[in-house]
């Protein structure tokens, strides 16, 4: 008998039972099943190896047969059943946009997350850059950024070629800035926004980045006119997977860095004078000291800490 993936597995289970399923449902349907002894590897976690392949799959894939409901629990369903009644009632509950939370969690605990996923998916070392160590504490939410990022390509482009653009005082490199919150909605879109549009017309690349963001229709198409208008892109992180992250709108890049302000940054905060001066060393040394940027945490240490579990 040919054995199954996991996907296959979740396929055949939710074709099955014809409604939603957290993976953690798919998993204990296919013990009941016995078609847990069909699948070609066993990890030690298979319902978080299910989870990671059906999100990758349908961020990767545009004819993915999979959709993703709700976000607590994450149930996970398939494109083809979309459109029976029985859907739609489910859907209409678990698709409604959550009231405004409380969370016993600070936006300072989603770095890691982003550190996470900038360094795997956008190739990028970042710095957190703490407000609290700055000269001067006015103002300092409209000047600093929570993250800032950089893209070395050292290990891509030939010597010479780096060798000639620092030559010619263009160092091959591109800055990011990155504005956090935990949620966003209509209740804070537009302070929020601009406070990233302030915090990043230094870099060549702003985004805006949360862990809970509005899913209704409304909400995203404001987003995605502000994104439009402004040039900033906007991330989704998740915290449950790590992996299953995305940039929902990419920021549009910026030619040229703003200077002044990289100054005045500078000037004012240590952190980012540090990742300048770390920046400097390395296109110098053509060698990226990893350990003096953000530390990069394992999936699973990330999955380890998941957050979601501290909401009250």
């Amino acid at each position: 008998m040919k054995k199954m993936t996991f996907k296959d597995l979740a396929y055949k289970i939710l074709d099955e039972v014809k409604r939603p399923l957290t993976v953690e449902e798919i998993w204990e349907y296919a013990q009941e099943k016995n078609y847990d002894k069909q699948i070609n590897s066993q990890g030690k976690t298979p319902p978080r190896t299910i989870g990671a392949q059906l999100y990758v799959d349908i961020r990767d894939n545009p004819n993915s047969p999979f959709i993703k409901i709700g976000t607590r629990p994450v149930k996970f369903f398939l494109k083809h059943l979309s459109d029976t009644t029985k859907f739609h009632e489910i859907a209409s509950d678990e698709q409604k946009s959550p009231k405004k939370a409380k969370y016993n969690f600070r936006e300072r605990d989603l770095h890691p997350f982003l550190t996470y996923f900038a360094n795997t998916y956008m190739n990028l070392f970042t710095k957190t850059i703490y407000h609290e160590k700055s000269r001067k504490r006015n103002f300092n939410q409209w000047l600093h950024p929570d993250l800032v990022g950089v893209y070395f390509p050292i290990d891509d482009w030939n010597d010479e070629v780096l060798d000639f653009s620092k030559q010619i005082g263009m160092p091959p490199i591109t800055l990011y800035s990155f504005e956090l919150k935990i949620e966003l909605g209509f209740n804070n879109l537009r302070e929020s926004f601009f406070q990233t549009v302030s915090n990043s017309s230094w870099a060549h690349e702003g985004y805006l980045v949360a862990a809970f963001i509005d899913q209704s229709e409304e909400f995203r198409e404001e987003l995605k006119r502000l994104s439009s208008s402004f040039g900033i892109g906007i991330i989704k992180l998740d915290t449950e997977d790590p992996d299953a992250s995305s940039i929902i709108f990419p920021a549009q890049r910026k030619a040229a860095l703003d200077w002044d302000t990289i100054n005045k940054l500078a000037n004012e905060n240590k952190d980012f004078e540090n990742f300048i001066s770390r920046i400097k060393k390395d296109i110098a040394t053509k060698e990226i000291r990893k350990e003096e940027f953000d530390k990069v945490l394992s999936r699973d240490n990330l999955i380890g800490k998941s957050l979601l579990g501290d909401k009250k």
